[in-house]
């Protein structure tokens, strides 16, 4: 794969961010600044997914058949980084980043007909059933079973950390259509109406305020078998292949490097109990250039996993180890960000991040989301299969354990 960045992408560049000065209105800037995780409000993130639709960029990573750019691997970085530089919000992952893809590798022609192009306007929000009480990294122990009837399945159980559900017109999820055998053997991968008589939907309240997962509970739920992706008894394979999308499809490495540009510019205006700038402590200065130089090396693993996603390939264990490497640097900014700020990071304003409210902060705006990024960056190495997972993942398919 040639690294080198062409003159074309040079020009790309100044055409993307021609782009956002015309197009990121005021109160999908202030959804974009105000964001903590990797879930911006539902009403700017799907305002920024029209207008990026519009210009037919809402889905670089797609086949350009299916309504992809066609961008080169070092167009989609560019993009990526200019995105995070504008301090555009991030769009909703469930539906572009993860149910479409698997739809692409899955789905029937008749699926792809009907979802794609909706997933792509912004028509359907997706949510995504894997996790249960009993059932996280484990997943494959899950127990919401989906009894056939006739040309139905009818579910009971229930799902739990499902972002964004109460908001969702249509979810994704793994069912248990066997119980005998081996546990991974017995799931099957649906596509649902969330409308569907039989759902009940529980926000669940975090400590930043905010209702953003749920619990959902399904009651004789009826999903035609239409609507299942894959084989019965055979979703294990499309949910890995979702996971890959999920695990290596992000892009971490333009926003931690454009975050920590930002912190050295904070450290400049910082005074140390020596008088001196925090920016010129030799301690936080080899702190932030270990940083940098690991986001480096994190951007190369991310275009070479582009490149294979790009050309039809599994990336196989650098999915897993692009969630673990992009994780664990994303806790390690958000802290140094913590330490840099330092007592200006303590003021706690949940209100304060709700884009057009009343409350204003109490420091400067950049300290504001300083610590609920902190402790959202801790479910980092958790979600999408925690860390360990993943290690032991890469254990097996590049060590043979």
């Amino acid at each position: 794969m040639d690294l080198r960045v062409p003159e074309q992408e040079r020009h790309f560049r100044e055409e993307v961010r021609a782009f956002l000065d015309e197009s990121l209105t005021p109160d999908i800037l202030e959804a974009g600044r105000k964001t903590t995780s990797v879930f911006a409000p539902v009403k700017e993130a799907m305002a920024w997914q029209r207008l990026l639709h519009a210009k037919g960029w809402a889905a670089p990573h797609w086949p350009k058949e299916y309504g992809g750019t066609g961008w080169s691997v070092g167009q989609r970085a560019v993009f990526a980084e200019e995105l995070v530089r504008a301090e555009a919000p991030p769009l909703i992952p469930m539906g572009l980043q993860m149910c479409g893809p698997c739809l692409i590798g899955f789905g029937t022609e008749e699926q792809k007909a009907h979802y794609l192009p909706r997933i792509l306007s912004g028509e359907d929000i997706w949510c995504q059933g894997y996790s249960e009480p009993g059932a996280g990294s484990d997943l494959a122990s899950l127990k919401t079973f989906a009894e056939s009837d006739g040309d139905d399945y009818v579910i009971n159980g229930t799902k739990i950390w499902t972002t964004y559900a109460h908001h969702a017109n249509r979810m994704f999820l793994l069912v248990r259509t066997r119980r005998d055998g081996k546990p991974q053997a017995g799931i099957t991968f649906l596509l649902l109406d969330m409308n569907t008589p039989g759902i009940t939907v529980e926000p669940i309240v975090g400590l930043d305020e905010v209702p953003e997962q749920c619990q959902v509970f399904f009651d004789n739920v009826r999903v035609p078998k239409r609507n299942r992706v894959g084989e019965e008894n055979d979703g294990w394979t499309v949910a890995k292949y979702l996971l890959t999308f999920e695990r290596g499809g992000q892009d971490y490495a333009p926003a931690l490097g454009v975050q920590l540009q930002r912190l050295k510019q904070i450290a400049a205006r910082q005074t140390t109990a020596s008088g001196g700038s925090l920016g010129d402590d030799p301690v936080w200065a080899h702190k932030v250039a270990a940083c940098e130089s690991e986001v480096l090396a994190l951007s190369f693993t991310e275009k070479r996993i582009k490149s294979a996603l790009s050309a039809g390939k599994d990336p196989g264990a650098l999915s897993s180890m692009t969630k673990i490497l992009g994780t664990e640097l994303q806790q390690r900014v958000t802290e140094l960000g913590i330490e840099t700020l330092g007592s200006q990071a303590l003021v706690w304003q949940p209100q304060a991040l709700v884009p057009g409210g009343d409350e204003a902060p109490l420091g400067p705006e950049y300290a504001l989301t300083a610590m609920a990024s902190y402790l959202n960056a801790r479910a980092c190495s958790i979600y999408g299969g925690s860390n360990e997972v993943q290690r032991g993942i890469i254990a097996k398919a590049v060590l043979g354990l």
